[in-house]
């Protein structure tokens, strides 16, 4: 018979393998997201994390967490339905798994131009004027992004060519937007959220329009990853979605934890955080027929070079928000 020290000895030497074995069981993924106010929330997805330990690291832009996706340096990204169709349309392995947070696009105007808010008429003769001088709007945005299709795309329904009758600057870090209206070196800028809200509540630009008259309407934020990881790494992509969608319950209920998350990541105060929600919509929904609007809508923007209609269906996956909510696909966007 063991001695009592032998098998308190024992015991413990099994208690400590077990949770050795329990914690080489639990998933890591790796979660990328960018730097604006409907972005932001996902740095909090490792609290609500539950059978996947998450690793959040924030980027300056949604393209650079796309590439980080595609080069397998992330497992999980945070992107656009822009980036997802851009994805595509370049043979990258991206499959979306859940939507996120929507809206966050703002035009505004710089104060030396004497254009009222969502005046279109002025704009148009403005931008027919300028050019025919041969001196067209600088318009700015950063390019790629949700912000900037958003733009394209509303004032294509306008009549105005993104392409030939505007002078578009890229801008890739959004936070740099608020300093090229400030110093006057842009007309107009497209930007997102918190740094809009910034720019207007400062005085350095004024509201002209939010640019969702367009395919797109304000769908912005979409959750994917690769074929791969879920094939090997289905659990830890469940977590995750399960996250989000708590997540986004969480923030529908209640803003402060989203002020106080814009406020210690960028800096700005709570007022611009506060100012910068009511231009924010969470939703885990993934927008199917939307999505091939979009994709659509870019091919004529010429920001795509060929029809992904069937690949956007195809690289949809709706079991893992099915799970997480307990609907069904119909009811998620499908």
């Amino acid at each position: 018979m063991a001695k009592p020290f032998h098998r308190a000895f024992l015991l413990i030497a099994l208690m400590l393998a077990g949770t050795a074995f329990a914690a080489a069981q639990t998933p890591k993924i790796k979660l990328g997201f960018a730097k604006c106010a409907h972005c932001l929330p996902m740095s909090l997805t490792p609290g609500l994390a539950k059978g996947v330990e998450i690793e959040a690291t924030g980027f300056n832009s949604g393209n650079d967490v796309l590439t980080a996706l595609v080069s397998k340096s992330l497992d999980v990204a945070q992107v656009t339905y822009l980036h997802y169709v851009t994805a595509l349309d370049k043979g990258f392995d991206v499959v979306a798994i859940s939507g996120q947070i929507n809206g966050g696009s703002e035009c505004l105007s710089s104060n030396k131009l004497a254009l009222a808010g969502d005046d279109w008429t002025a704009f148009k003769a403005l931008v027919a004027k300028t050019k025919s001088e041969g001196q067209p709007l600088k318009i700015a945005a950063s390019r790629g992004n949700a912000q900037d299709i958003h733009m394209r795309g509303a004032f294509l329904k306008q009549g105005v060519d993104p392409n030939k009758d505007i002078q578009f600057v890229n801008i890739p870090n959004p936070a740099d937007h608020f300093a090229a209206l400030q110093r006057e070196e842009i007309d107009m800028v497209c930007s997102v959220e918190p740094f809009a809200s910034q720019i207007r509540l400062s005085g350095a630009g004024k509201h002209f329009v939010f640019p969702y008259d367009q395919a797109a309407g304000n769908l912005t934020n979409l959750i994917v990853t690769r074929s791969d990881v879920v094939a090997s790494q289905r659990p830890g992509v469940q977590g995750v979605v399960g996250a989000v969608v708590d997540l986004n319950d969480k923030l529908s209920a209640d803003k402060g934890p989203w002020i106080d998350v814009i406020n210690k990541l960028t800096g700005l105060d709570k007022a611009v955080a506060t100012e910068a929600l009511k231009n924010a919509t969470p939703d885990a929904a993934i927008h199917r027929s939307q999505t091939l609007a979009i994709a659509a809508m870019m091919r004529d923007l010429k920001y795509i070079s060929k029809d992904v209609s069937a690949e956007v269906e195809k690289n949809m996956d709706y079991s893992f928000l099915e799970q997480a909510t307990g609907k069904k696909k119909n009811d998620l966007g499908y």
